[in-house]
């Protein structure tokens, strides 16, 4: 069991905000037209269908991982999402929901020795899901603090046994147009794609979630499986994943290709370090007019500075 002194940040934990608003039935359908309404099989809802494994959700909350301010309201945060695939407003809730995401497979390969190729299923029910309380901080200068449920990213690829030799993760999402008519835009680098350092997957904050708010994860905010670098801009947190690649080459991710001026590989958090068209200094949480000051490494130094001590020349805040 993983015990340690509390910290700085820590204090006593919050009490997750209960679900009080659920998606319009009639609403969904609407924007996701006839087609995908006649999907729907009469008097089972398709959400219904496609939840994994909905009784071992939020898991045991891991008291390591607190938050020193309150929860994000559940609603704001699952009705203000970023998911290109789907548009480039914060309000793809609708059109996210003609995502299939059951069954989910999950390839893990490359320089490993046991390549798998998993049913998302088949993950929860194979790795202990736990809840941590961790803040979000996106590039664009707005936060929000979540209870995520899922288990540490290394857990995941330890199954793969990765091999000494491999130095990167490369992470790739789903490729399908004919769900999300954003990949038919040339001009974006689809599929969304995103990586770590071996050392960074391993890190004790590199999360995979599955679900939020105590229940699986919604299509728009990534399901059935995404990933959660806390210490970094949230566009690292590739949504949707259909697979993870070790390798020796440094993968190039779809911001980093997208525009290489603005957007880098490493993307952590630095309060002094400004995008080149707005500051980083302070962030407005979600559901607050107000702003507060940003963190160093969204003030989780302590567990992930010493993964960048040696990387001088490397820039490490876009």
């Amino acid at each position: 069991m993983l015990t340690r002194s509390r910290r700085i940040w820590d204090v006593i934990d919050h009490r997750v905000t209960d679900e009080h608003l659920v998606l319009n039935r009639r609403r969904l359908l609407a924007g996701l037209g006839l087609g995908s309404a006649l999907a729907v099989l009469p008097g089972r809802p398709r959400a219904a269908e496609e939840l994994t494994a909905p009784e071992l959700y939020p898991g045991s909350r891991n008291p390591a991982y607190v938050l020193d301010r309150p929860l994000t309201d559940e609603t704001i945060a699952t009705t203000y999402n970023n998911f290109y695939e789907f548009g480039s407003s914060k309000n793809i809730v609708d059109a996210a929901q003609a995502l299939t995401i059951r069954p989910w497979l999950v390839t893990i390969d490359g320089m490993v020795e046991t390549p798998q190729e998993l049913d998302l299923e088949a993950i929860v029910r194979r790795l202990p899901i736990e809840e941590r309380l961790y803040r979000h901080r996106c590039v664009e200068a707005w936060s929000m603090d979540v209870p995520w449920s899922g288990f540490p990213l290394k857990a995941l690829l330890d199954l793969a046994r990765p091999l000494g030799s491999a130095q990167y993760v490369r992470f790739e999402t789903f490729l399908n147009p004919d769900e999300a008519p954003e990949q038919l835009q040339s001009w974006y680098p689809w599929p969304y794609v995103e990586g770590l350092t071996v050392a960074e997957a391993a890190n004790e904050l590199a999360f995979i979630a599955t679900g939020m708010y105590g229940k699986p994860l919604k299509k728009q905010n990534g399901a059935p499986i995404r990933l959660v670098t806390p210490w970094k801009y949230g566009f690292k947190s590739i949504k949707s994943i259909r697979r993870i690649t070790l390798t020796d080459q440094r993968p190039v991710s779809y911001w980093e290709e997208l525009g290489p001026s603005e957007y880098g590989f490493w993307a952590n958090v630095n309060p002094d370090v400004p995008h080149p068209r707005w500051s980083q200094a302070y962030e407005r949480p979600l559901g607050d007019f107000s702003s507060v000051p940003t963190r160093l490494f969204n003030g989780y130094a302590e567990q992930v500075a010493g993964l960048y001590a040696e990387l001088e020349g490397e820039e490490l805040y876009k």
